[in-house]
């Protein structure tokens, strides 16, 4: 089998984003103006690439940021084992590590191996993986698929990282993240390996 490659993908920017607001899964937001310009920019840097599926979450600022690759008629599925994490009733509010001793708390605790610890009403991130794997067995079986864009989010792409990549979710802050940044990853039917970390050159080019 010929390694087969996997484009994955952070949704573009939205009001939330810029505002400090938390999204998570039940925030269906859309991208903003620079969203949308980003997502141009992407296209502008890879439309030219033969995908043989685009994968995003079921939540529409995914589907947003590939959407001119969905206008070239690739086949398209929205998996909601792709949605953000829930950060609980903490969505739609504005969290900061400086002022949120809950939110401090936990996400000290999943450094710490505590990958169980959720925000109230939330999820953890083990909750998350585990929603996400039977999208990994079936991006892995489907091997016709060589070459696949699949758009997330930041804290569910990190999760998702952890799992493709054989870490332990405790090392997932090493894994940055950044509205439409790219990991472009390898997969030789048993193994992922990182070919682009955290790769946003399509974003700084002229115009």
């Amino acid at each position: 089998m010929r390694p087969r490659t996997i484009f994955l993908l952070r949704h573009g920017q939205t009001d939330f984003n810029v505002r400090g607001i938390v999204q998570g899964s039940g925030v269906d937001s859309s991208l903003n103006d620079t969203g949308r310009r980003q997502a141009a920019q992407f296209f502008a840097a890879y439309g030219h690439v033969p995908f043989d599926k685009v994968y995003t979450s079921a939540l529409r600022r995914t589907q947003e940021s590939v959407q001119q690759f969905l206008d070239l008629g690739l086949p398209h599925e929205a998996h909601a084992g792709l949605n953000e994490i829930s950060w609980g009733v903490r969505e739609g509010t504005r969290i900061t590590m400086e002022e949120d001793a809950e939110y401090r708390q936990v996400l000290a605790g999943w450094v710490a191996g505590d990958t169980h610890a959720r925000l109230t009403g939330g999820e953890s991130p083990e909750e998350v993986a585990a929603r996400q794997r039977p999208f990994i067995e079936l991006l892995k079986a489907r091997e016709d698929e060589e070459t696949v864009l699949v758009c997330m989010h930041g804290r569910a792409m990190r999760v998702m990282l952890c799992q493709l990549l054989n870490y332990p979710l405790s090392c997932m802050e090493g894994f940055e993240h950044s509205n439409l940044c790219l990991y472009k990853l390898e997969y030789t039917g048993s193994v992922f390996t990182i070919k682009n970390f955290l790769d946003v050159t399509h974003l700084q080019a002229v115009g």
